[in-house]
């Protein structure tokens, strides 16, 4: 009977076209500070890297040498990259609003891309993503660092079983002390200064996570309403972007208030959920307070990080480019959420500039 079992999955497996052997991955852009994960994955076997992707020869010449890195894996042209190396997918690190341009030479090629959040600086670019990658039938992800966050998805649990009742409020924060005050490299300090190429200062860089997690918590559901504040604390250190943002999502019965900063004493990534019955915070990856009785004290619990695939954002592209992975609809890293992340942003900083509060 296990030797019949045996046949019968492998069997299953080989129809379902499940891939063993590594995906072919390529990078475009270095400049993202984030990019050095791509080089730091000698310990995994799922990923090979076939191209690199990076106009800027200085600091071509700066990755080869802190990695070690075979100088014929680098282009200069990255359709010539693609059309060479012929990668299953691309790992985006570069400007923000260069997500579009990777994603319009990938999509007819039928190579599959993943960026760094947010998905794009403008609900236009965001949209046409999403067609292209319909169109294509392309997976298009994005990585947030909470994606990997296990008490995000045991809140998210709770809520699905019922256990918080309707939510009612969402409290967001995410933030550090600055980009220059953690010492983040010129090139990605230059992107996230930008208003072009990020969009805005820390209302993009760290609003974009509580208007992914509302989204993903509110089954894809958009806001009525959005209201932002943004603010230059230090318009010495950042001239051209906020530094300081508070945003405001109205849904029918429910809010979310998302605090953006580059102001916080120390960093910070956590999220706050009220329900009709409960309430739950999810204090750190794996650290969550929860209160779900009237009567019952508040309850802190350490619970174990996500399982493999979620600990490493280039396992999760693996798995869903060779088949192994299938996303909800309303997953942290799928398009659906993003694009409405995008909108989401946009209207914040329509809602900043204009200090009036915007119906989407």
């Amino acid at each position: 009977m296990k030797y019949l079992l045996s046949i019968l999955l492998v069997a299953m497996i080989a129809t379902a076209g499940f891939s063993q052997s590594p995906m072919r991955l390529a990078v475009a852009g270095l400049s993202h500070g984030h990019v050095g994960w791509a080089f730091n994955r000698t310990d995994k076997k799922d990923a090979v890297l076939v191209g690199v992707y990076e106009p800027n020869q200085e600091l071509v010449d700066r990755f080869v040498e802190r990695y070690k890195l075979d100088k014929k894996l680098f282009y200069s042209d990255l359709n010539k990259m693609l059309d060479e190396t012929k990668p299953e997918a691309v790992s985006a690190f570069g400007p923000i609003n260069e997500h579009i341009v990777i994603v319009r030479a990938c999509a007819p090629r039928k190579i599959n891309v993943m960026v760094e959040k947010p998905l794009a600086t403008t609900f236009a670019d965001a949209k046409e993503i999403q067609s292209l990658a319909l169109k294509n039938n392309i997976q298009v992800l994005t990585n947030y660092e909470t994606s990997w966050y296990a008490s995000n998805q045991y809140v998210h649990n709770l809520y699905e079983q019922g256990k918080l009742g309707e939510i009612r409020k969402v409290m967001v924060n995410d933030g550090h002390q600055g980009p220059k005050e953690i010492g983040v490299g010129k090139e990605f300090f230059e992107i996230l200064t930008d208003p072009v190429k990020n969009g805005a200062g820390a209302l993009t860089d760290f609003g974009c996570y509580g208007a992914n997690l509302m989204t993903w918590l509110m089954k894809g559901e958009r806001p009525i309403s959005v209201t932002a504040v943004a603010h230059q604390n230090k318009p010495d250190i950042y001239k051209n972007v906020d530094d300081e943002a508070s945003i405001v999502l109205q849904y029918p019965k429910a809010q979310c208030v998302i605090q953006a900063s580059w102001n916080w004493t120390f960093a910070r990534k956590d999220m706050e959920v009220y329900g009709t019955k409960g309430y739950a915070i999810a204090v750190d990856p794996t650290t969550i307070r929860e209160r779900l009785q009237e009567k019952a004290p508040e309850e802190k619990k350490k619970i174990d990080p996500r399982p493999a695939p979620y600990t490493d954002p280039f396992s999760v592209l693996s798995d869903v480019v060779q088949g192994r992975l299938k996303l909800d609809k309303n997953d942290l890293y799928g398009l659906p959420v993003n694009v409405t992340v995008v909108e989401i942003l946009e209207a914040a900083r329509k809602s900043a500039k204009s200090g009036k509060t915007v119906t989407l």
